[in-house]
């Protein structure tokens, strides 16, 4: 399972994160209030109707699984501490190539 979301066959489509978790504006454009937003799109069981295509998650757990629940955070939330490692390891790999 790829833990970058939209990258491979297989990876997270429930990403914890309010933007992807809530249909955007131009598909509905009915308003969405925060408790609104929160009960019917946060805490639904489908997959985001947005693609955080990019985005890192955190990723399993100690033993190893991965839940792909938007309400596990603690894997399911992409955050700058799990891409910044990423991005470090992809500047210096260009900047050996130049």
């Amino acid at each position: 399972m790829s833990y970058m979301v939209g990258y491979g066959d297989k990876y997270p489509t429930q990403v914890h994160h309010r933007g992807a978790s809530i249909v955007s504006i131009k598909k509905d454009p009915t308003p969405v209030t925060c408790q609104g937003g929160f009960d019917q799109w946060f805490n639904s069981n489908v997959s985001n109707p947005n693609i955080l295509e990019g985005a890192v998650v955190g990723g399993p757990d100690k033993n190893d699984p991965y839940s792909n629940s938007r309400s596990d955070y603690q894997h399911g939330e992409p955050a700058s501490v799990t891409t910044a490692p990423l991005v470090g390891v992809l500047a210096r790999l260009a900047y050996i190539k130049t």
